[in-house]
């Protein structure tokens, strides 16, 4: 749970100025953690406020425990970056021969990760460079209306958290 009140209170000072005329926690149930957590940036980011915090002061904090990433069956991070690999090996023919990319072409989740972080890095660099931000956010947009978790087959979009 702390890890997740350190999440949403970051979220909440840095987007504080905007108007939260929905209830800006709708996946947690209303309870005393909700309710403490509200009331504490309520004060924090309420001009006047004795604990009032200065919007240049404020600091968000996140740690990519699993708290704020679905982790199983793996990263969805990493999910996204296999399956690009499959959507632009046309433009690789390469890879056919060279793992990591050659073991996941043939299906072999494992084998190509056998290869530990060196093997990730390379697989994240080929599929995540050479493109601009908006292209990158919009290949994104794209996979997630269309992707499936691997072990259920389901769409992964309603595995995100809100």
């Amino acid at each position: 749970m702390k890890h997740s009140f350190i999440a949403i209170l970051g979220l909440f000072l840095i987007f504080s100025n905007v108007a939260l005329a929905a209830d800006p926690l709708p996946s947690w149930n209303d309870g005393p953690a909700k309710k403490n957590i509200m009331e504490f940036v309520g004060k924090v980011t309420k001009e006047g406020s004795p604990a009032f915090v200065p919007l240049s002061e404020r600091i968000a904090v996140f740690d990519n425990d699993g708290t704020l990433w679905a982790e199983q069956p793996m990263y969805f991070q990493l999910i996204f970056a296999l399956d690009r690999v499959k959507a632009t090996a046309s433009q690789h023919p390469e890879w056919k021969t060279k793992e990591p990319f050659a073991s996941l072409l043939k299906g072999d989740v494992k084998g190509a990760l056998a290869g530990g972080e060196h093997a990730i890095l390379e697989i994240v660099m080929a599929t995540h460079a050479g493109m601009t931000t908006a292209e990158f956010e919009q290949i994104v947009k794209d996979w997630v209306t269309t992707a499936k978790h691997p072990k259920t087959g389901k769409l992964i979009s309603p595995c995100i958290y809100e």
